[in-house]
């Protein structure tokens, strides 16, 4: 059976139009049925040619402890329980392959491959000129008592052969759309190569959720039948890099069969493959099958090839937003967790403030089981104090402004009319998607200033957003929406990771504090306009302050250990008397030392084929930055009065004490602040389990991240490379003459009722046993390269390292003192006796190649 896709514009049937906001009602599509297409699932085993099996390659994904599905006690009204562990796969066992893993996998491989050998072949009206197909869902996980509803009955797949901004104008449609139904959430999950685990932990976060709002009763807008208003949208970049446990998740839930989807349609290449299904399953990891609280209407978008996130939210926005219409966008990425009333949080934000244009809540690290990550990473507890900073101290600030500098791509909301073009096609949505075709090899004379600008284009949005004309956009954080996500444990990947965020940044912020006199046309009123102009002029200050970090941080170091060494109460009398010198050169050119490495590997290494010069350097500057400290506590201790008395007048102490007055009062509106803005929020631990590490690490975000980040400007990728072509490995639609003239397509599709079953029942077998860990391993040209840049590295670093140790050593003041008191002239004058030594050995040199000349004269004089 199959749906008559209806024209946005006529009814196919009468030739009457019908306005594009009031589509046919379901009832009227539902009876438009092909009796040739019918009886798909025809019990008899049909002859079908054999297709070659699409093998998916994704590497797995391991960074999250096991999630745990607890159920969320509403009110809504019963679901029948549904028989999941009705059916039980009989597989043979297989000579050759012991272990419970290979059997669940050859287990899985046997059932496909009988399915595609099995599959019979159809002939398929074309709907609106394109291919949509309807097929039965497992038997397992039709819920009872809904075999009249069509979408728990039947999984719809659509064929898309065009570009995501034709969808609409290609005649393609969607079900929420045919079924005329008004979408307040629109929520999508993009996704590359992640595995079930981190799949499952966000799909089931996003189904408590909306579990949550059937649950709110009492709600004018939410309540039993709220799942009818929440759309989940999961688009998948690249069907060649997806992971297959992740589509057997997706298959356990109905949203996606093995066997239906084409590469081709009438000879037009397919470039995404559309599942739709309303699934009352829930799904774990270890397959586990449920029942949901409430139906969940899901769209899987499978693209073909791998054309990276901003495509996917194009597929999103351009392509499903026009035929959704839907009130609020909500971003999530998968391996991103909400809790339970997050989503609803944001929404309540947009529901009560009509001039909220997007909205973002707070990203927490997600630090394991009794924060145990915390302990056993300190790069993780460093982002962990990061993040918490962020949330505490800068997002609330840009709240109360109205402009929120960037709403993180992880998650976070927009309100789907802020985000639309003007009548000239200019808008938020335009400079949002401008980033792709410029990073993807259609840069149209763009200069490296605006692509870089376009690595961020999350900022862009957001600056389009509120500076949006006569519009009067603004953007709010929302505290009481949380989210948690992994974050990178290993130097390489937060290296990486951070490269493209510190640029796209950088370059974002120039970009706004340029062009920040178009808040004045957004339409904002005065009052708005001029705290926005103060938050411009605040930025601008702090872009100035970031522009020059390098700078400053190095010359914190530089003043205040050499100010705490060169007193009599030096900071290291301690060790010995007048200690503090040779301890501050020592450490001072360390830390110039260290500089020179990180400039010389960031401007040809990768940080994976670099990983443990960096580590050492990310040391190394954190012993650099305890010395730091530890002066500055010593001459905070010096400065402030050891006895009550010489606290009474505390007025004239900062007027009169410049070391206080400086020194003291800057450290506590600094540090002081962390601790009292934290205990204000009622969220004080990441002081006592992150600080620490978080200020250890402190000049690496500085020097390190800074550093490489600049070092490669020119590195405009995303991170990942996307697919110029497609692996033709589904078979295609061929387009044939029916009995009544009409164009036909002929398809090869399951038949047997038996193989999807037993495709579902493998597809949960194969998810018990653990899949094993996979490392990713570099190609062999990668690592060569790498080999090659690593080598060119330490070669360079040695020749410039032994020169500078002996500028180092010969300089340094130890060996100043040395010659004072040990050699002396004959004037009564020092003289260093390197320089002696150079004389004197350039003298000789030349002497040698003089004779050497001398000699040949010689020779050539007598005939030799």
């Amino acid at each position: 059976m199959a749906y008559h896709q209806q024209d946005p514009y006529y009814d196919s049937a009468h030739s009457t139009p019908i306005h594009p906001g009031f589509p046919p009602p379901a009832s009227a599509i539902h009876n438009q049925q092909y009796p040739a297409y019918d009886n798909q699932w025809d019990e008899r085993p049909g002859s079908a040619k054999s297709v070659q099996s699409s093998q998916f390659h994704g590497s797995q994904v391991h960074l999250n402890p096991q999630y745990e599905m607890s159920q969320v006690h509403i009110h809504t009204p019963p679901v029948p329980s549904m028989p999941y562990n009705a059916y039980q796969p009989d597989y043979p066992p297989v000579p050759g392959r012991p272990g419970p893993l290979r059997e669940m996998n050859t287990g899985y491989s046997v059932a496909r491959e009988k399915l595609m050998k099995r599959r019979s072949v159809r002939h398929v009206e074309l709907q609106n000129g394109n291919l949509v197909l309807d097929v039965a869902v497992p038997t397992h996980i039709v819920p009872k008592g809904m075999g009249g509803a069509e979408e728990m009955t039947k999984m719809r797949y659509t064929a898309a052969t065009c570009d995501p901004d034709e969808f609409m104008r290609r005649k393609y449609s969607l079900r929420p759309y045919l079924y005329n139904r008004h979408t307040e959430l629109f929520i999508v999950m993009t996704m590359y190569n992640e595995d079930e685990v981190l799949f499952v932990k966000t799909m089931n976060a996003v189904i408590k959720n909306i579990a949550h709002l059937c649950g709110r009763t009492r709600s004018r807008t939410w309540g039993p039948e709220g799942w009818k208003k929440v759309v989940v949208c999961i688009v998948s970049d690249g069907r060649s890099k997806v992971n297959k446990r992740t589509l057997q998740v997706l298959t356990l839930m109905g949203c996606y069969q093995e066997g239906i989807a084409k590469d081709s349609v009438g000879g037009k290449d397919v470039t995404a493959h559309i599942f739709e299904y309303t699934s009352n399953v829930v799904v774990t990891e270890t397959g586990e099958v449920s029942t949901g609280n409430c139906p969940v209407q899901i769209i899987f978008c499978l693209k073909e090839q791998n054309k990276k996130k901003l495509n996917s939210h194009r597929w999103f926005f351009n392509a499903f937003g026009p035929l959704i219409n839907p009130n609020v966008c909500v971003l999530l990425d998968v391996g991103t967790k909400p809790t339970s009333t997050s989503i609803y949080e944001l929404w309540k934000c947009f529901d009560k403030h009509s001039n909220v244009g997007g909205a973002c809540g707070e990203i927490c690290v997600d630090t394991g089981r009794a924060c145990s990550l915390l302990l056993t990473s300190p790069l993780a507890a460093s982002q962990n104090f990061e993040y918490k900073m962020s949330n505490i101290l800068d997002k609330p600030l840009e709240s109360v402004f109205g402009y929120i500098s960037v709403l993180p791509g992880a998650f976070s909301a927009y309100r789907y009319r802020a985000l639309l073009n003007g009548p000239d096609g200019k808008g938020p949505l335009a400079s949002y998607f401008k980033g792709e075709a410029m990073h993807g090899g259609g840069a149209d004379g763009a200069g490296l200033f605006e692509r870089n600008m376009y690595l961020a284009e999350d900022r862009i949005l957001c600056f389009e957003i509120v500076t949006k004309k006569r519009e009067a956009w603004i953007l709010r954080y929302v505290k009481s929406a949380k989210a948690a996500t992994d974050v990178p444990t290993t130097v390489p990947e937060f290296i990486s990771q951070r490269r493209r965020w510190l640029n796209g940044s950088l370059f974002a912020s120039f970009h706004s504090t340029i062009f920040f006199y178009r808040i004045w046309t957004s339409g904002q009123n005065p009052i708005r306009m001029l705290v926005l102009q103060i938050e411009f002029i605040y930025n601008a200050v702090q872009l100035i302050f970031t522009w020059t970090s390098l700078a400053n941080f190095f010359l914190a170091f530089f003043f205040l250990v050499s100010s705490a060494t060169t007193t009599t109460d030096g900071a290291f009398n301690f060790l010995s008397q007048g200690a503090g010198q040779d301890v501050f050169q020592i450490f001072l050119k360390l830390y110039i030392a260290i500089l020179f490495v990180v400039i010389v590997c960031s401007l040809g290494n990768r940080p994976q084929g670099s990983k443990w010069i960096y580590s050492l350097c990310m040391v190394l500057f954190g012993i650099c930055n305890v010395i730091t400290l530890w002066c500055a506590g010593w001459t905070v201790y010096l400065a402030v009065p050891h006895s009550v008395a010489g606290w009474e007048d505390f007025p004239h102490l900062v007027a009169t004490n410049q070391a206080f007055r400086e020194i003291v009062i800057s450290l506590a509106a600094t540090y002081g602040l962390y601790f009292f803005s934290s205990f204000m929020h009622l969220e004080p631990w990441h002081m006592f389990t992150s600080f620490i590490q978080y200020m250890f690490l402190l000049p690496s975000y500085v020097n390190i991240l800074m550093m490489y980040a600049m070092c490669n400007l020119h590195d405009v990728t995303w991170g990942t490379k996307g697919d110029n072509g497609s692996t033709k490995d589904l078979g295609g639609a061929k387009k044939v003459k029916g009995q009544n003239g009409k164009d036909m397509m002929e398809v090869e599709i399951p038949t047997a009722r038996e193989d999807v079953d037993r495709m579902w029942a493998a597809s949960r077998s194969a998810l018990k046993v653990k899949a094993p860990e996979e490392k990713s391993h570099r190609d062999a040209a990668t690592k060569q390269a790498d080999h090659d840049r690593n080598s060119r590295t330490n070669v360079v670093l040695a020749w410039v390292g032994t020169n500078m140790l002996m500028v180092v050593a010969f300089t340094s003041q130890a060996f100043l003192n040395w010659v004072d008191t040990h050699i002396a002239t004959s004037q009564g004058s020092n003289f260093n006796p390197y320089l002696s030594f150079l004389f004197i050995a350039l003298a000789a040199l030349s002497g040698v190649r003089f004779m050497g000349s001398l000699l040949y004269l010689i020779f050539r004089l007598f005939g030799h």
